[in-house]
């Protein structure tokens, strides 16, 4: 019989109920025999990438609706982020909030990594089961990596405001116009572009180093959080041109997506987050 659920909300409470249950089931297993099995990484090559970008674009294509709603939230919070800059006279940290929302983005694409699975297992995923999610025993350490993301992604706004006080400030700009002028015009300008884009880009390798599987082989294995993100670092080790070559790759299809204002990343994080389940695939045994 095909699995039908109702409400949305009603259907998500009812699984809700039994998180508490995962959390803890998910603190047990870090110390458990099971978690302590490191798994096995490949060496990965440009091949691979391309096999995951093509799987990526298929699985879109086949779930696109229901691909795009499950992302829907990435550009309205990106969006919000935006107002708050203008409104809260935080236009320095424009820019920063919106590239350092990438850093939380593998957790935006938990959803998306569950139903490439269902699919490669030859079901036909719906928007719905992204919130089996909930019910996996190991929720409670996906939970646990997105809260480090998350505060990665706060250290990153203080530490870029930091380079803009040092810079061009330490008083805000008085408008947007003054800002853009000083930032490209003047001395101080280039060394905040420059410094900053440095920094940035070590707070994208310490996410891209402890994400880049982490949250795929937490679905697929009863693993614990300590060896996910000693994986994740593995399979860096193991390929880092490659590896690398994926983060950067995902960073400029996400800067590209956000200049209409925002709205290519409906596309673009759907396809990328199903591509990081096959990347998985290749890149762990």
């Amino acid at each position: 019989m095909a699995k039908t659920i109702g409400n949305p909300l009603s259907w998500l409470f009812q699984h809700t109920e039994t998180t508490s249950h995962h959390i803890a089931a998910s603190v047990e297993q870090m110390g458990s025999e099971d978690s302590r099995a490191m798994p096995r990484v490949r060496e990965l090559t440009m091949a691979d990438l391309k096999y995951a970008l093509k799987a990526g674009v298929d699985d879109f294509a086949a779930c696109r609706s229901d691909a795009m709603f499950l992302v829907l939230f990435y550009p309205l919070i990106g969006l919000v982020m935006v107002v708050m800059g203008f409104s809260m006279n935080l236009l320095p940290l424009l820019v920063p909030m919106i590239m350092g929302f990438a850093l939380i983005g593998p957790l935006a694409a938990v959803g998306l990594y569950e139903m490439s699975s269902r699919r490669e297992a030859g079901f036909e995923p719906k928007w719905g089961d992204a919130f089996d999610v909930i019910r996996s025993p190991s929720f409670g350490a996906i939970l646990m990596l997105g809260i480090y993301l998350a505060a990665l992604f706060f250290v990153w706004l203080i530490c870029a405001n930091s380079v803009y006080a040092w810079t061009l400030g330490p008083e805000p700009p008085a408008s947007l116009g003054t800002f853009i002028s000083a930032t490209f015009t003047t001395s101080a300008g280039w060394v905040m572009i420059i410094f900053g884009s440095g920094l940035g880009a070590l707070f994208a390798l310490a996410a891209l180093a402890i994400s880049v599987v982490s949250f795929p082989l937490l679905l697929d294995r009863h693993v614990g959080l300590p060896v996910a993100v000693v994986t994740s670092i593995k399979v860096l080790r193991a390929s880092p041109v490659v590896t690398l070559t994926w983060g950067a790759l995902i960073g400029t299809s996400l800067v590209i997506a956000a200049i209409p204002f925002l709205l290519g990343l409906v596309v673009v994080v759907p396809i990328f987050g199903h591509a990081t389940w096959h990347l998985y695939r290749r890149a762990v045994e």
